[in-house]
């Protein structure tokens, strides 16, 4: 079944603003303006940001949508395909943000708006833990971009989660993907949503 509605899910500190998400969004009203778009503000509580998802895709045929999510955001677009099946794409993803997160309870800012500010509760760590699921099922559901230059994740940390989806391996790069725009064509054809690539999320890995 072809996809027909796409998730973006963004991480953390980050909001619907993210250059991807906007470069994303900008593609498809250019080439698929037939396809749903939804990027959702999520709040800091990871409990309260997987209602919200669970929230945004209710009427979705899991067989007509897929998500895409950065760093936290490519953890909650792990857990939602984990859940329900839908195929995902993985920017720089957030393997175990419990232990990471962690270093971060306090105040933060968001960096969009540096003015608005919330704070990350002990809790939301337990929250996350909770979230995580014991292993990826049917990695071929799955494409990445992966950035060695990342500086915050480990990229092999990130492959070796996501072994035998299909990787696009960046050997430089940043973990904001600052050069995102040279691999969109690569994101929307694995996505199954450039118009001749309809069948991309069935390629082998490569």
């Amino acid at each position: 079944m072809a996809i027909r509605r796409l998730l973006y899910l963004h991480g953390f500190r980050s909001s619907p603003a993210s250059f991807k998400a906007q470069r994303l969004q900008a593609w498809l009203r250019a080439h698929r303006p037939d396809i749903e778009w939804r990027c959702p503000q999520l709040p800091p509580a990871p409990a309260a940001a997987w209602q919200l998802i669970l929230d945004t895709v209710k009427d979705w045929p899991p067989g007509e949508m897929a998500v895409a999510g950065s760093s936290l955001g490519g953890f909650y677009a792990t857990v939602l395909a984990e859940a329900t099946g839908c195929p995902a794409l993985l920017l720089n993803p957030a393997v175990d943000p419990a232990r990471d997160l962690a270093a971060y309870i306090g105040d933060q800012t968001q960096y969009h708006r540096p003015e608005e500010h919330f704070y990350f509760e002990p809790r939301y760590v337990d929250e996350l833990r909770a979230l995580t699921p014991p292993a990826i099922t049917r990695p071929e559901r799955y494409a990445a971009l992966i950035a060695q230059g990342d500086e915050l994740l480990d990229w092999r940390e990130m492959t070796a989660r996501y072994a035998g989806a299909r990787i696009r391996l960046l050997e430089g790069s940043d973990h904001a993907l600052s050069d995102f725009d040279d691999h969109l064509p690569w994101v929307v054809a694995q996505l199954g949503l450039a118009p001749d690539a309809a069948a991309a999320m069935g390629q082998s890995p490569g």
